[in-house]
């Protein structure tokens, strides 16, 4: 597949203020559907194979700087604009992260198809292999992780059945629950682990307790997603795809924006400048300067 490269369009009519009815509705086309997830949803191909389905969650393995992108139908590499299935594991899963060199954490569903799964909640589940195997830390039958953000020692995840923020600190092995809230993403540092913000329909909030207690951020735009690649330094995308960036979460300006039509549900920001992000179509685009330009490194069969 030919990649492509798409240089920022800064423009006035971009609308940093958007509604939070307009992340809600984006955050509607990507939200958990493992129950009734079909193989179309996945932009499959003739030989009958799902493809990604939409996809939930992307991370960098600093190992070998491959990209992976987690999505309804399996974690899969990204690789000279192909999606390759890891260990040919279905897997619908939810919530991703890389937490270090072929180290991954996961949540959602077992595959419909699973012989061995015992739970429709897969809980927090782990990689040491680059996706090829993986283990049950905890909450088997019970979480179902949306969103996962390691800070430092302390992990937290956004649990949908619950609909609360729950905070670990010991690699996810037990859990405190926080407050209940409407989350889209999460976003911490290591620096400040009890310092965590979440995004979603009541806009962008912060909490300073561990996730115990959110109040709200004034002023600050809607976001589909936000993360937190440094300490003093914050970066979101709005609902029409603008990227945005902030010191301190209270003030953004507009850096670029993904290509015309992107319409975006994940954000990964492995440093200041270099950023992964998926959209509603299961495209993956890369940007090596903050959000400035972008390049296309996969995009479904029939998907340009």
């Amino acid at each position: 597949m030919t990649t492509q490269r798409t240089t920022a369009r800064h423009s006035s009519a971009r609308r940093l203020a958007t509604t939070a009815a307009a992340v809600a509705a984006t955050l509607a086309l990507a939200a958990c559907g493992a129950e009734g997830s079909k193989p179309s949803d996945g932009h499959g191909g003739a030989d009958g194979d799902p493809g990604t389905g939409h996809l939930h969650g992307l991370g960098l393995d600093p190992a070998d700087g491959t990209v992976y992108a987690a999505g309804h139908f399996g974690v899969f590499r990204l690789a000279d604009g192909e999606a390759t299935r890891i260990a040919d594991r279905h897997q619908d899963t939810m919530g991703f992260t890389v937490t270090g060199p072929g180290t991954f954490l996961g949540s959602g569903h077992p595959a419909m198809d699973d012989p061995e799964a015992t739970s429709p909640h897969l809980g927090l589940i782990r990689s040491t292999d680059a996706g090829r195997t993986w283990t049950t830390v905890s909450a088997q039958g019970k979480a179902d992780f949306h969103s996962l953000q390691p800070a430092g020692e302390v992990l937290y995840g956004y649990d949908s059945q619950s609909r609360r923020v729950w905070s670990s600190a010991d690699g996810g092995r037990t859990w405190r629950f926080g407050a209940e809230e409407d989350v889209a993403d999460l976003a911490a540092h290591p620096s400040r682990p009890q310092e965590v913000w979440t995004t979603g329909g009541e806009g962008l909030k912060r909490s300073t307790d561990g996730g115990r207690t959110f109040t709200a951020v004034p002023q600050a735009p809607a976001l589909v997603a936000v993360d937190r690649p440094e300490a003093d330094g914050f970066v979101g995308l709005a609902p029409d795809g603008t990227v945005l960036a902030s010191g301190d979460g209270l003030t953004w300006s507009e850096e670029g924006a993904l290509p015309e039509g992107a319409e975006p549900t994940v954000l990964h920001a492995a440093s200041p400048a270099r950023l992964l992000a998926a959209d509603t179509d299961s495209r993956v685009y890369s940007s090596r300067d903050g959000g400035s330009s972008w390049e296309l490194l996969y995009a479904p069969d029939g998907i340009g």
